[in-house]
């Protein structure tokens, strides 16, 4: 049976044009020509039925997320299809677990079925590749985490800026021993809240405060990785009187361990980035970083709904701002 790349390597072109050339693609004449005689002379004949699916997916977007089980990416999630639902598109929705290797197979997916356009929050700032998607002219959007070089729309948080502020609360709260557990080292999000960390406590040295990478933890942004590091944090010969969590799942993992010793908030301050249903319901209360999710789907499709319609705009970054949420759980530290 003749194959479309039958027909390719007998032209002297890619897979792609000849997919375009029967599927009503922009080619130039002269290509066009190449792939229909190379065609007639293989015997090759296009398959209708293909042809009508490939086109149905045209309406189909993918949306690859890190964690379903995350609520701020469930939201966020909601944030893309109701964008989406306004103009008829369908969304795959796709998990990737953190996996690098995953998430390229969701890419190739979006690409082997013709989607017509992906929204990713990348599982790694440098493993990330997006190139083979931008180089077919599929337009894509990078949502939360922007992998490093990506040529692509994005729509994220000011992670450093939400940070800083959230560390300059747990100071002026009377905090000194200050730590901050993030998510793994390649994603962009980690790295930006643990920046927005390390500027406040740089700009408090005058008042006697140090930064001490040894109150530093990376883990996995999901509850277990919070409770090893909080234990991990625990176990040092002086250990912190706050922290800064770098996500809600992850706070989990603190509490949780924070509990195993009898230890509570506010006598050591949590504070979570990330707000959840449930932070004004426990006690005490926990302060949290609000991040605008749903907006930021929302946003994120509205960006590839332009770009899918042919907008020949420069490529755009839109940066949304976190509000911090302060309740009980920051309220000072214990005194002796």
């Amino acid at each position: 049976m003749v194959t479309i790349h039958d027909v390719a390597r007998a032209a002297g072109v890619s897979p792609a044009t000849v997919s375009r050339v029967f599927n009503g693609g922009n080619v130039t004449p002269a290509r066009a020509q190449s792939v229909q005689e190379a065609a007639a002379a293989l015997g090759f004949a296009p398959n209708r039925l293909a042809r009508s699916l490939r086109k149905q997916r045209s309406s189909v977007i993918a949306l690859i997320i890190p964690d379903i089980e995350n609520p701020f990416f469930t939201s966020l999630a909601r944030g893309v299809e109701d964008a989406a639902q306004r103009t008829s598109l369908s969304v795959v929705l796709c998990n990737s677990d953190e996996d690098t290797d995953k998430e390229r197979r969701y890419l190739e997916v979006a690409l082997g079925e013709q989607m017509a356009g992906v929204i990713v929050a990348s599982a790694s700032r440098d493993e990330t590749d997006l190139g083979p998607l931008t180089a077919r002219g599929v337009p894509v959007v990078a949502v939360d985490r922007r992998p490093r070089d990506a040529e692509v729309d994005a729509v994220r948080v000011d992670d450093r800026h939400g940070g800083e502020v959230a560390t300059r609360h747990l100071l002026q709260a009377g905090y000194r021993r200050i730590a901050c557990i993030t998510g793994p080292a390649g994603a962009s999000t980690s790295e930006e809240r643990l920046a927005g960390y390390r500027a406040a406590l740089h700009s408090a040295r005058r008042d006697g405060v140090t930064a001490d990478d040894a109150y530093v933890r990376h883990a996995d942004f999901r509850v277990e990785g919070g409770r090893a590091a909080m234990r991990d944090l625990l176990a040092l010969p002086e250990p912190p009187d706050a922290v800064f969590v770098a996500n809600n799942l992850m706070t989990i993992g603190v509490l949780d361990a924070l509990g195993e010793v009898g230890r509570t908030p506010p006598g050591v301050g949590v504070l979570s980035f990330g707000d959840v249903p449930w932070a004004s319901l426990v006690r005490p209360s926990l302060t949290a970083v609000e991040l605008p999710s749903y907006e930021l789907g929302r946003t994120a499709a509205d960006l590839l709904l332009q770009r899918m319609e042919g907008s020949g705009s420069p490529l755009q970054t839109v940066v949304l701002r976190t509000t911090l949420q302060i309740r009980e759980s920051t309220a000072g530290p214990a005194t002796d």
